[in-house]
């Protein structure tokens, strides 16, 4: 068996075992994070809330293992999985957090964005894009390192006089896990550091040139280290992964005729908004693979954003039902861009808007549009990469907490004009953590070469509309999108009573084979075509 523990956008921490021969769960835990607000467009977490989490999750997943007569000596590794880019600095000395931990989707660091674009060259966001695939954006690590060191005197401190600890949340909690201020081991993955925005993509290690703008204190890359106390004390901790890159192996989306471990020697890089990233590498010997990734800021969350702000929806399962009562939008279209806009756009000025309203709008209409701008951001990210890749992509394997709305299942499949597929085993991003911690060299107990994977079942959602009408529905969202850019072009002003911010993420990522002919596409030359037979679509939903 193989244990993953899932830190997951959707801000719970959750525990899962899984059988190593089959994937299925055969005992599971899960605590709520709570989030602060402190000002507007600022979203925090408290660093020992998530460690106390982890901890209960443990105990009590153990507990349910004892009740069904499962000896927990059978758990043979610990595989992590986390929000990538949420940041935080912890004292080495005390093992005390010094401050918050700054979530992925926080705003405060735009004005920081800004200084670094207009020091680069031309002002050019995309600068660093060729060391770190990445464009330069509130939502990297790196900017909100920097933020904490010019603003929380503790961090400064703690630097000067070297005890200062900085990571992504798998950092904090292999370090807690491992000993903590006891040596405990600080190390990350790559998938992690590769989302910094201080990790050079093509020697895999931290870049010296860019870590001028934000100091990065010393991390591992690679991890194999035993928890050292409670139920689990002597269990290796032996894979880490960021939750998209997870999902990628949860999914078992490996290219036609891939091994896991082929090597794939370069990155392939986007010209039509997307992020290269670093998908995983399960081995320090082992080669990288690589994905380009499409993120959206708010998806899910809207339908919170209707529950909690607007009152339109009582919980947030009613909106199928409500949505559905509608059967449309009635033209109406709604962009989420709460915190902006990543990708296709990366424009951080963006806010939300809904517009096509009329006297006969009603909030049916309005939980429509919610359900379809999910789909619309999720046609942008496919779109770019159908014309990075040059091919298009046949299929939308999804997984996440609103793969359980079938009303948004179809429309996904409307809006794309091809097939979603949905496991039924919808816990695919723990299930990857799970698989990287089995597969591990000297646990072994997870084979993932191609023919011993274990079968998903899944459902397929097939088109039910004309590819026109699709066509004309996502111009106009696209028409409000434009409406919606160059209302913020600073940091959001600060009120009291800050309207809260809740959010969810779409992420798109597809890996690949870097063959000869994928390279001479990538430089211009013979235009050819790549394996276009995975992708991921990642839908988080709070709870």
């Amino acid at each position: 068996m193989a244990l993953s523990f899932s830190w997951c956008s959707v801000f719970w921490v959750e525990t899962i075992v899984f059988n190593a021969k089959t994937a299925k769960v055969i005992s599971h835990h899960q605590v709520e994070i709570t989030q602060s607000f402190p000002k507007e467009g600022w979203v925090e977490e408290d660093p020992k809330e998530i460690m106390q989490s982890v901890y209960e999750c443990i105990e009590r997943t153990c507990e349910k293992l004892c009740q069904l007569n499962i000896d927990i000596s059978n758990i043979k590794a610990l595989g992590v999985t986390n929000q990538r880019e949420t940041t935080l600095v912890w004292d080495k000395e005390t093992g005390e957090p010094l401050y918050n931990a700054i979530v992925w989707l926080d705003l405060r660091t735009q004005s920081t964005v800004e200084r670094l674009i207009n020091k680069a060259p031309g002002q050019n966001k995309n600068h660093l894009k060729h060391k770190t695939g990445l464009p330069i954006s509130t939502y990297f690590s790196a900017v909100k390192l920097r933020w904490l060191l010019d603003n929380v005197d503790e961090v400064q401190q703690a630097v000067l006089s070297k005890r200062a600890m900085f990571g992504t949340v798998d950092s904090w909690i292999i370090w807690c896990l491992t000993g903590g201020r006891n040596n405990g081991v600080h190390c990350t993955d790559v998938s992690n550091a590769s989302r910094t925005m201080l990790f050079n993509i093509h020697t895999m290690d931290w870049d010296p040139e860019i870590c001028r703008y934000a100091y990065p204190f010393k991390l591992l890359q690679y991890i194999f280290e035993k928890r050292k106390s409670g139920s689990l004390a002597g269990i290796p901790i032996s894979g880490c992964l960021g939750d998209q890159s997870a999902a990628l192996v949860g999914q078992m989306c490996f290219t036609e005729g891939q091994d896991l471990h082929l090597k794939c020697p370069c990155p392939l890089f986007s010209y039509h908004g997307l992020l290269t990233t670093v998908a995983y590498r399960l081995g320090k010997d082992e080669p990288a693979c690589y994905a380009l990734e499409g993120s959206v800021a708010i998806a899910g969350a809207v339908v919170q954003w209707l529950k909690d702000n607007m009152g339109i929806v009582q919980s947030a399962s009613e909106i199928e039902k409500l949505a559905a009562a509608a059967g449309t939008s009635y033209g109406c279209y709604f962009v989420p861009a709460f915190s902006g806009l990543y990708a296709p756009y990366w424009e951080p000025s963006a806010r939300g808007i809904i517009c096509g309203l009329t006297q006969f709008t009603n909030r049916s209409h309005l939980a429509f549009a919610a359900l379809e701008a999910v789909c619309f951001q999720t046609r942008e990210i496919l779109d770019a990469m159908n014309q990075d890749s040059g091919v298009p992509l046949m299929k939308l394997q999804v997984d996440g907490g609103m793969t359980a709305n079938r009303l948004l299942m179809q429309l996904q499949a409307d809006i794309l004009c091809i097939p979603v597929v949905c496991p039924t085993m919808s816990e695919t991003t723990a299930l990857g953590a799970a698989m990287a911690a089995g597969a591990a060299k000297g646990v072994d107990v997870w084979c993932l070469s191609p023919g011993n994977l274990p079968l998903v079942t899944s459902e397929k959602y097939e088109p039910q509309i004309n590819p026109e009408e699709s066509e004309f529905r996502f111009a106009r969202w696209k028409k409000a999108v434009q409406k919606a850019m160059n209302w913020e072009m600073t940091e959001p002003y600060c009120i009291s009573n800050g309207m809260r911010c809740f959010a969810s993420s779409v992420k798109v990522m597809a890996g690949f084979e870097h063959s000869p002919k994928v390279r001479e596409k990538l430089n211009g030359e013979k235009k050819d075509s790549f394996s276009n037979s995975f992708c991921l679509y990642r839908l988080y939903f709070i709870h």
